[in-house]
This record gives structure tokens, sequence and C-alpha cells, in this order.
């Protein structure tokens, strides 16, 4: 048996203190779902549900009366999930698949093209990431409103669809690692540039592209402040903006904690299961890139 050290009982105690300030939140989200709203103001720091109930469930999808929903302390506020799912899914597909391809076909260029004055426009490019993200948003909101996107799918993509920098450095830190053999003997063969990318150099950066699509899909899930900009209307609000507005539109002083954390759990639960699914492949494919 190994020696049991100091440092690997402050290591363990570590990772353990780590682990429960990291799930203690999800914990209190669902605690507090699961409580009855009238019976959280007598009890608020109880470890467990207070007057167990799935009230809170019911009111957030929409199921419950108004009649029950006061009963429980909630209000006659609800989000209309399906059509809220629906817009995140497009939100967030169309974004992820337009982003991870043009960053891919970058990636490529940047990496595996030898042209003029790349490595001078890569470290433009590098440059974008000290932009913080806020100096962007009235120029593009600008952009969009003179283009007649607002309240649309286009007009919350179109900013980021065709240009990351993050996306394209992480791909090219992959790419520039690759074997040169392959794509040598295929020019040899006639393979032009295009070929090369789609058919040699994508598929060996498989990894790495499913890991920026999942890392790219969940941030454009959460995104809350440009759709907040250039939408509001129903049919195209996605998820995070369905949040605001139930909490907003309670009737009554006292916030509905109960089915603000039901609604909230329901909307975070796609990504805590594909974060589960793919958890480990998304760690592997960030160490193996060397992206810091």
């Amino acid at each position: 048996m190994r020696r049991i050290s100091p440092g690997r009982v402050v290591a363990w105690a570590y990772l353990v203190l780590v682990l429960v300030v990291t799930i203690f939140p999800f914990y209190w989200i669902v605690r507090t779902a699961l409580s009855n709203n009238y019976a959280l103001a007598t009890d608020p720091s109880s470890p467990g549900p207070v007057g167990f109930t799935l009230g809170a469930f019911e009111r957030a999808l929409g199921l419950a009366t108004p009649a029950e929903a006061a009963a429980q302390g909630g209000s006659a506020a609800s989000i209309d999930l399906l059509s809220a799912l629906r817009n995140s899914i497009v939100y967030a597909v169309l974004l992820t698949v337009c982003t991870v391809f043009f960053s891919a076909l970058a990636a490529f260029a940047f990496s595996r093209l030898r042209w003029k004055g790349r490595d001078a426009v890569f470290a433009v490019l590098l440059s974008a990431l000290m932009v913080p993200q806020v100096l962007t948003l009235l120029p593009n909101f600008v952009l969009i409103k003179d283009l007649g996107l607002l309240n649309s799918f286009g007009g919350m993509i179109l900013p980021t669809a065709f240009f990351s920098a993050f996306n394209i450095f992480f791909l090219r830190q992959f790419m520039q690692g690759l074997s040169t053999e392959i794509e040598e003997a295929a020019i040899i063969d006639g393979a032009g540039p295009l070929r090369v990318c789609f058919r040699i150099v994508l598929p060996m950066s498989a990894a790495p592209i499913a890991t920026l699509a999942l890392l790219t899909f969940i941030n454009t899930w959460n995104d809350y402040l440009w759709p907040l900009l250039v939408t509001n209307d129903d049919t195209v609000r996605p998820l995070t903006l369905a949040l605001a507005v139930f909490k907003q539109s309670s009737p009554q002083a006292a916030l509905d904690w109960a089915g603000l954390m039901a609604a909230t759990l329901v909307a975070a639960l796609p990504m805590l299961l594909l974060f589960v699914v793919f958890g480990r492949r998304l760690v592997n494919s960030i160490g193996f890139t060397g992206v810091k």
C-alpha cells in the first residue's frame, strides 16, 4: 500500500473542496426548485427542499392554473418552453456550424498554406482576442439594424458567423502539428488545396473540430446579452431571454424563486447532459492541441 503523505492529503482535500464549490450551486437550484415558494420564506437556510412539491416545474412549463400557482406562492407567469427551446437549438446549431466551418478553412490557410503576409495577418487576427466583446456590441447592433435583421436568426448569428479569433487559433495550433507526408503525396498526385483541405486535413482534425463545436454550442446556448439587444419577439427569443422574461413577469411583490430555479434547471439540463457525455473528449482535445 502506498504511504499517505501530507502532500497527497492536501491535494485530495483541495480537490474535494473544488468539487463541493462546483456542485453546490446546482444542488441549491434543485433544492429550491423542489420547494414550496411560500415555505421557502419560513426556512430559507434549510439544506433540503422546504415543503416538497413539483409545482414549480408545472408553473415553469405552463401546466399549472393561476389558482394552483397562487396557492404555492408562485405567479401566473409561464414560459413557452417548446418555442424557446426550438429558438435556442436553431440559434446554437446555425452559429456553431457557420463558425466552425469558416474557422476550419481559415485555420487551414494559416497553418498549411504559404502565402505572402501570412504571419502578419495572423498577428492582426490574434489582436482581436484582446478586444473586449462589449466594444463590438454597438457597431454590430447598428449594422444589424441597418440591414433590417432585427428579430431574426440572421441578425443573431451574422456578427460572429464568419470570424472567431479563438476558434481559428485553436484549430491552427492542432493543424500545425499534423504530419505533412500524406499531404505532400496527395499534392504529387495532383490534389489541389481544396481537396487537401476537405479530404485530408479536416478529417485528421475531426477531434479538435468536434471539441470546438461543443464549446461554441455551449457558449451560444448560454448567450444572453447579444440576443437581448437584437430580439424582442417570442418567435426568435432563446431560453436565456425567456428566463429573464419569466423573472420579470411576476405580478407579486415577492419573486417566484422556486419557479425561476425550476425554469433555470430545465434550461441548463441539456447542456449538463451534453458535457457529461462529451466532457472527457473535450478535456483530452484541449490538452492535445496545446491551448492553455
